[in-house]
């Protein structure tokens, strides 16, 4: 009975890491989107260069387009996550757009980095699925980002740590998201000393969240202005897990 218990056990540990392993053996289809209609980040290019070399790590596919005939129906399926890399201004049409909504409601995953929330600021779907719009930022300066919740696979990263101080811009928001989405990372107001007035004050200031919308997996964080947003082994860790959890890594 005793030798039979320890093979049950060893059986369900090797059950357990093989369903783990094809899960991170099958490759991500990643559809990384950077179309810019308004302000442009110079570190987009630095962020894919980072994605690129994630990639051979992660086990990805990824596709780098600012085109938008991308998006229809038929192509966007062959993705398992979108990620908006810094887009700005209107870079969908209205058929673009409801390929997109369609593609999020078949339950695959989305990942908005930084200025995703500076896109599309008439379409609701979207504004809901980020989380919210940009509204304005105090110049580029170090700021302390308290950690509010570490149980998300992308918070592994700043797992021990209380807060995290890094350079970037920090975005305040059109309105608060807190009670759509589930807030990660809040920034600590009290750290920024360098603003042209006080219009880009929340009180609470969410800036990494996730949520579940229509049927997807949806991912927003506020990090990625600067090129060292993207060389930051935090922050690299930081993005990469949460596009493996919007791919159903995790």
């Amino acid at each position: 009975m005793k030798h039979m218990k320890t093979f049950l056990v060893l059986l369900i540990m090797m059950t357990t890491l093989s369903c783990r392993d094809s899960a991170t053996d099958k490759k991500l289809e990643i559809l990384v989107f950077s179309k810019t209609n308004g302000y442009r980040h110079e570190s987009i290019e630095s962020g894919i260069s980072m994605l690129r070399e994630q990639s051979d790590r992660d086990n990805w596919n990824v596709t780098f387009t600012e085109d938008s005939t991308h998006f229809t129906a038929q192509q966007l399926q062959t993705y398992d996550v979108v990620v908006f890399l810094n887009p700005s201004g209107d870079g969908l049409n209205e058929d673009q757009q409801a390929a997109f909504e369609r593609y999020i409601r078949s339950g695959k995953g989305f990942v908005g980095i930084h200025s995703s929330a500076d896109f599309e600021y008439d379409w609701r779907f979207y504004g809901e699925l980020n989380g919210a719009h940009f509204k304005v930022h105090p110049p580029t300066q170090k700021g302390r980002v308290l950690i509010e919740n570490t149980d998300h696979p992308a918070m592994e990263p700043f797992k021990g740590m209380e807060f995290y101080e890094v350079t970037d811009e920090w975005y305040t928001f059109r309105e608060n998201p807190r009670n759509r989405v589930n807030v990660l990372m809040t920034l600590d107001e009290s750290s920024i000393s360098q603003f042209d007035n006080d219009d880009w004050r929340m009180g609470d200031h969410p800036l990494v969240w996730w949520h579940e919308y229509e049927g997807s997996r949806a991912f927003y964080t506020g990090f990625g202005h600067p090129h060292e947003a993207f060389k930051d082994p935090v922050l690299v860790e930081h993005y990469t897990k949460a596009i493996n959890w919007a791919g159903k890594r995790h």
